[in-house]
């Protein structure tokens, strides 16, 4: 009697440590969801932080946050339970999701001010993840320790060798699973080669020239000979190469001004440019010329402004 009352004695210790160990645990951030905080967080940093913002560890990041980290979240919040869904469903679900909640989410911050640009797609893709993983958190807690969704790190690879040798599942749901594992891996694939690879498009360069205040207005057209106008002059390289270009000013087919600019791709040269206007006239031809690397017959690209050089007092005093 004495050893059936320790063995139950023991066994009753053993089931309150148990019961103690589950209930710390069960007060603990699931694995699966702190590892979502942590790749939002890192995320958002390596975004939007300028000293991170150029590290090639962006690329990756980026691509867990737009395409899995929304639809997992998602995922977790409407179905808590492990019962609720297999691992893979939720894994194909949490692309699907993905894809379907970033274009919403661009969508309505097109009808903000902010608009569709990096810093509040980023902010409100954080934003919306880490609601959805305190959500998940809350309504993981309301289940019993049993019934929660975990995700089995270690057992994760023997699980789904499992699964896809159980003699319980047919050979089409085995080839379903196989086939949908494939199509996930070439998707990301896929999607990664189009990002990474440099895209060349029309190869052009812009050239325009602006009023003094920095608008497309307030041209100085109406001016006095011998003083200074100031407009201002702005070079963009779109030819995918390093470009040679020479800025050239024509009045009355004179050169009164000439510079080089060296500019590499996607580099924009943009200066407020003064000159001085000698021979007075109406409707005078004010020309600006560029021309690319050593090729000066033909100007690449070309704007002139109608001129009106009025003379100055002192050159009409002058006159007999």
């Amino acid at each position: 009697m004495a050893q059936v009352t320790k063995s139950n004695n023991h066994i009753k210790e053993r089931k309150t440590v148990d019961r103690k160990n589950m209930d710390s645990s069960s007060s603990r951030m699931p694995t699966d969801l702190l590892i979502a905080l942590i790749l939002v967080i890192l995320t958002f940093v390596f975004t939007l932080v300028p000293s991170f913002s150029n590290l090639p560890l962006r690329v990756p990041l980026g691509l867990i946050m737009v395409l899995f980290l929304p639809g997992y979240t998602l995922i977790a919040a409407l179905f808590p339970c492990k019962d609720d869904l297999d691992g893979i469903e939720r894994v194909a679900l949490s692309f699907g999701l993905s894809i379907a909640v970033v274009p919403l989410v661009g969508l309505g911050l097109n009808y903000t001010p902010w608009g569709i640009r990096l810093a509040p797609v980023m902010v409100s893709l954080t934003i919306l993840t880490m609601a959805l993983v305190v959500v998940s958190y809350i309504r993981r807690e309301k289940l019993d320790p049993e019934e929660r969704f975990s995700v089995p790190f270690k057992q994760g690879l023997s699980s789904l060798k499992r699964e896809l040798s159980t003699e319980q599942k047919s050979r089409i749901d085995k080839a379903l699973t196989i086939l949908l594992i494939i199509s996930i891996i070439a998707s990301i694939s896929v999607l990664i080669y189009v990002i990474i690879t440099p895209k060349h498009g029309e190869k052009f360069t812009e050239f325009y020239i602006l009023g003094p205040g920095g608008m497309a207005y307030d041209y100085p057209t109406s001016v006095v000979a011998g003083d200074v106008s100031t407009v201002i002059v702005g070079v963009v390289n779109h030819e995918y190469c390093n470009v040679n270009y020479t800025l050239k000013l024509l009045f009355d087919n004179s050169s009164i001004y000439e510079d080089l600019l060296k500019l590499d791709h996607n580099q924009t040269w943009e200066s407020p440019l003064s000159y001085v206007l000698e021979v007075p006239g109406d409707q005078k031809k004010l020309e600006f010329l560029l021309y690319k690397e050593d090729n000066f017959t033909v100007p690449y690209r070309d704007l002139h402004l109608w001129v009106n050089v009025t003379e100055t007092s002192t050159t009409m005093a002058k006159r007999p």
